[in-house]
C-alpha cells in the first residue's frame, strides 16, 4: 500500500511540475498573441486593448494559479485563434488521436510479443535470419514514411482503404476504426521491430544465467524453464521500454494524422503554434504529458506482477 501511495503522490507532483513548466516556457517566448490575432489591422491601441482582454497583462503567478484552478474544474480556457472553449475544440480530436494510439498500441502488443518469443526460441535458424534482416529494415524506417508507403500499397494498389476518406467515430465508430488501422500500423511497425529486438536480446540473455542452468539440471524440460523463468524475467526491461513506447505512440501519431489527413490533435496543434494559440498548445501538450506520466505509473505497476523484489 505504501508503494501505490508513494507512486500516486510522485505522480501528482510530476503533473504540478508539468502544468508549470508548460505555462511558463510558453510565457517567455517572445511574441504577443494579440499581435498575431489582429494581424494587418494591429495598432499600437488595439495591441494594448486586446492585450488587457485576453489578460496577457496581468502578473504570471496570478495567471498560473487561475490557470490551474480552471484546469481543475475541467477549463482550458479560450482559444485565441478560434475565440471558443478549447474543451469543446479538442473534445473529437482528443477521441480519434486517442483511438488512433490505442490500436497502435494494441497492434505492437499483439505482433511483437510472438514475433520476440519465436525469435528468442529459434534463435540462428534459417528464418531468425531473415526475420532479424526485416526487422531491423523496418526500425530503420520512420513512421511517417511507413505511412506514405502503407498508403500507396494499401490505398492506391490493393484499394483497401481511401486515403483522405477518414469517417469520424461519432458518425461510425468500426469504419472510423478500420479507417485508422492502417496510420495505427505506420505508428506501430518500428515500434514492434524494436520490441521484437529488445526482448530476443533480453531473453538470450537471461538464458545464459546460471539460475537456467540450475532449473535444467533439476528435470525442467525447456519449454516450461523459458516461460516460467526466462521470458518472465526478460519482460521486466521490455515493460520498461513499452512504458516509454506508449508515450512515443501518442506523440507519433500526431505526425502520422497528417500523412492521413486524420483531424486529430496533430492538425490542430501545428496550426495553434503558428497562430500562438497559447491556450490550445497548452492543453494539448499538457493532455500528452498527463498521458505520459499515467503511463509511467501503469508500468510502475507491472512491475509489480513481474518482480517480486519490488513488492518487497
Amino acid at each position: 500500500m505504501k508503494y501505490v501511495i508513494k507512486k500516486l503522490l510522485t505522480t501528482l507532483i510530476t503533473l504540478f511540475a508539468v502544468s508549470a513548466l508548460v505555462f511558463f516556457s510558453f510565457s517567455v517566448i517572445p511574441g504577443n498573441p494579440a499581435v498575431s490575432r489582429l494581424g494587418t489591422e494591429a495598432t499600437p491601441e488595439k495591441i494594448e486593448k486586446l492585450t488587457h482582454e485576453m489578460g496577457l497583462d496581468r502578473p504570471l503567478p496570478e495567471r498560473y494559479g487561475e490557470w490551474v484552478l480552471n484546469i481543475l474544474h475541467g477549463d482550458f480556457g479560450k482559444s485565441y485563434s478560434y475565440n471558443q472553449k478549447v474543451t469543446s475544440l479538442l473534445s473529437e480530436k482528443i477521441g480519434t488521436t486517442l483511438i488512433l494510439s490505442v490500436i497502435a498500441i494494441i497492434l505492437t502488443v499483439a505482433v511483437a510479443f510472438p514475433l520476440g518469443i519465436y525469435t528468442a526460441r529459434k534463435s540462428d535458424s534459417k528464418l531468425d535470419v531473415v526475420l532479424t534482416s526485416l526487422n531491423q529494415l523496418i526500425m530503420a524506417i520512420p513512421s511517417f514514411f511507413s505511412g506514405i508507403l502503407i498508403t500507396l500499397l494499401f490505398g492506391f494498389v490493393f484499394k483497401l482503404f481511401t486515403p483522405g476518406a477518414y469517417v469520424s467515430y461519432k458518425v461510425n465508430f468500426l469504419r472510423c476504426v478500420g479507417y485508422l488501422f492502417f496510420p495505427a500500423l505506420a505508428i506501430a511497425l518500428p515500434k514492434i521491430s524494436m520490441v521484437v529486438k529488445l526482448l530476443k536480446d533480453t531473453a538470450l540473455k537471461e538464458a545464459n544465467k546460471d539460475y537456467v542452468v540450475t532449473a535444467y539440471s533439476r528435470g525442467n524440460a525447456t519449454r516450461a524453464v523459458f516461460y516460467k523463468h526466462v521470458l518472465k524475467n526478460a519482460m521486466i526491461p521490455v515493460i520498461t521500454f513499452l512504458g516509454m513506447t506508449f508515450a512515443d505512440i501518442i506523440a507519433g501519431s500526431i505526425i502520422v494524422e497528417q500523412v492521413f489527413s486524420v483531424p486529430g490533435l496533430g492538425r490542430i496543434l501545428l496550426t495553434s503554434i503558428s497562430g500562438r494559440d497559447y491556450p490550445m498548445v497548452q492543453a494539448i501538450i499538457l493532455l500528452l504529458s498527463v498521458f505520459v506520466v499515467i503511463s509511467n505509473l501503469a508500468v510502475d505497476f507491472m512491475y509489480r506482477a513481474f518482480d517480486k523484489r519490488i513488492r518487497v
